[in-house]
């Protein structure tokens, strides 16, 4: 990467909404394939023969995979795959790179996403996958709208962090 195509914009600006929304859409269209490959990788390793028998070893080895597949796209350039495609990349409250203690910081507090719409289940004791769907779509709905309240409409995870999400396009090649 040249230090052109590393430097930010002398303006930083929140893509909007909308915008942000339709990346986290396309973010998990695409992460639909790394946990297809990831699960049959631990499938494979620890030769899992029926999907409930060690979930929640595979859930940790998700949590682990994705973790490292954000704080590396985050900490190396600022755009996972998705973010390239919508022109929007994270950086620190200066505009400069984020480092990877900081990537991950904001991907662990990403999770809070859908920490309401998990508690309201929990407590609701919901199950069916119509409740489900409801009540994580809801809860995801709601969390985006809380970036209306902040100053420069950044999502709550990024206010506590120190990131920022901005619109950015690469300069043209020459």
């Amino acid at each position: 990467m040249s230090a052109t195509e590393s430097d930010p914009p002398g303006e930083l600006h929140a893509p909007g909404l909308w915008r942000r929304m339709a990346c986290f859409l396309y973010e998990g269209v695409l992460l639909f394939g790394v946990v297809m490959i990831a699960g049959y990788l631990f499938s494979s390793l620890t030769q899992q023969r029926h999907a409930l028998s060690g979930r929640h070893g595979l859930q940790a080895f998700l949590f682990v995979v994705l973790g490292i597949y954000f704080v590396w796209f985050w900490s190396h350039g600022g755009q996972t795959v998705a973010m390239k495609a919508w022109h929007i990349r994270l950086v620190d409250r200066r505009g400069q790179p984020v480092t990877e203690a900081r990537a991950l910081l904001r991907y662990l507090l990403s999770w809070l996403w859908f920490v309401p719409a998990l508690l309201a289940l929990w407590m609701g004791d919901l199950k069916s996958g119509a409740a489900i769907t409801i009540v994580l779509l809801t809860g995801v709905v709601g969390y985006a709208m809380l970036a209306l309240l902040h100053p420069q409409r950044q999502f709550w995870h990024d206010a506590a962090c120190g990131t920022q999400l901005v619109h950015w396009k690469p300069p043209p090649k020459r």
